[in-house]
């Protein structure tokens, strides 16, 4: 049946009416095969001895919001997101309206990451935490914690309210989404179909499931596509698969025409017997679970390669050498070793420590100590305590070519 002649279900308001949660066995098994692919290499990825790994969650932290928010054709400068992180947004209304969605995602993922680890901490499942209901709307709540009224008004001149499920009608292109009065029932077999499936394979292929189910059921107003996407990179998280390195934020992204394409594919009818037993197509599903564990995959193979020791070395020194030769900037190549000493150990040491590696006098040291402390090559906590590895965002193309071209290009722009 074609595009133009499918028929509009008119409503849904019975949860039966979104099954197949999940694919049958007898067609689920190249999925947890691939799944078992991306466990394994996700957990050697966690596992490398890398202090970039710390250095490298807040500039991701701020990627994955712009990704998310671009899918939405509601990105800013890279730049400007630095500039929300600072509290100083722009005159203009609409770039200061999408640095303040910027910086709401930023800190609805540093929020949930210390909610999945507090459960931890008490001993409790996070993954039965992420499926709650309720954590749903406190994901939304953040995600437009920072929205104006202005922000929030719809285009039919309704306003939504953050972190509650939407009380009227939807249509998202054919698909007319679930009866508001239903949105409960639809969300509660959601949440206990995913939340109770064994640890391990079966969870990394629910998660990929879950997110489709979640944007059919649309359960907010607006801001659906970004609720499931930083509730899938949460999973994965909690899963203790990403470590804050990779998500799958970046991927969808990227092939953001597949990941619309087959989201909107997985919401068809079942195409006959050969199609499942339930009313939505489980071919569908099936083809959209692989799809998010091919782009993780993808993901995971990516930061893996670019994390390895002996090519970042390579690429700090591309980096100090650049500095050293081109922007007269008090960088010197002599910070090569103690920094490929920081980036290797996982820890801080101390600053005569780091000016004792680099085997220049104290004066000189000292110069460069403060330099790269000013070009974020280098953190501290404290004006006179321990230094540790950084990831400034202008080296990107050195130390982690093509992870964010935007950023790139926008520092690139920047120093004209």
């Amino acid at each position: 049946m074609t595009q133009k002649n499918k028929k509009i279900i008119s409503q849904y308001d019975h949860p039966d009416q979104f099954l197949p949660l999940l694919p049958a066995e007898h067609v689920a098994g190249p999925l947890y095969e691939k799944a078992s692919q991306l466990i394994k290499q996700a957990t050697h990825l966690s596992a490398l001895p890398t202090s970039g790994k710390r250095a490298l969650r807040p500039l991701l932290r701020k990627m994955n919001s712009y990704y998310t928010n671009k899918m939405e054709g509601q990105h800013t400068r890279p730049s400007e997101i630095d500039q929300a992180l600072a509290q100083e947004f722009s005159q203009n209304s609409d770039i200061a309206r999408k640095q303040r969605l910027a910086l709401a995602h930023i800190e609805a993922e540093v929020l949930c990451e210390q909610w999945a680890e507090q459960q931890l901490s008490k001993e409790l499942d996070p993954l039965a935490y992420l499926y709650q209901l309720e954590t749903l709307k406190q994901i939304h709540g953040h995600l437009f914690s920072h929205a104006s009224d202005v922000d929030l008004k719809q285009s039919d001149g309704s306003v939504m309210k953050p972190g509650f499920f939407r009380t009227q009608k939807v249509q998202i292109g054919l698909h007319e989404a679930p009866a508001p009065e239903s949105i409960d029932s639809f969300l509660k077999v959601w949440q206990g179909a995913y939340s109770n499936v064994r640890k391990g394979e079966a969870s990394v292929v629910a998660a990929a499931a879950a997110h489709h189910r979640l944007t059919w059921v649309h359960p907010f107003l607006d801001g659906n596509g970004r609720t499931s996407r930083l509730h899938t990179h949460l999973l994965f998280d909690a899963m203790e698969l990403s470590a804050g390195l990779w998500s799958p934020l970046r991927g969808f992204a990227r092939t953001e025409g597949q990941y619309k394409s087959l989201l909107q594919a997985a919401d068809e009818h079942r195409r006959g017997d050969l199609d499942g037993r339930g009313n939505l197509t489980q071919a569908g599903l099936v083809n959209w679970i692989h799809y998010v564990l091919d782009m993780c995959l993808d993901q995971v193979q990516f930061m893996t390669h670019n994390l390895k020791q002996d090519g970042m070395f390579n690429r700090i020194a591309a980096s100090l050498t650049f500095e050293a030769a081109s922007q007269n900037n008090g960088i010197r190549i002599e910070a090569l070793r103690p920094l490929q000493f920081l980036y290797a150990v996982q820890t801080d040491m101390t600053r005569a420590e780091f000016k004792q590696l680099c085997g220049l006098g104290e004066r000189v040291a000292t110069s460069l100590l403060s330099a790269l402390l000013s070009k974020g090559y280098l953190e501290t906590d404290t004006p006179h305590g321990n230094v540790r590895f950084a990831v400034p965002q202008h080296a990107l193309r050195f130390y982690f070519p093509a992870l964010w071209p935007e950023a790139e290009q926008d520092q690139s722009l920047s120093a004209r």
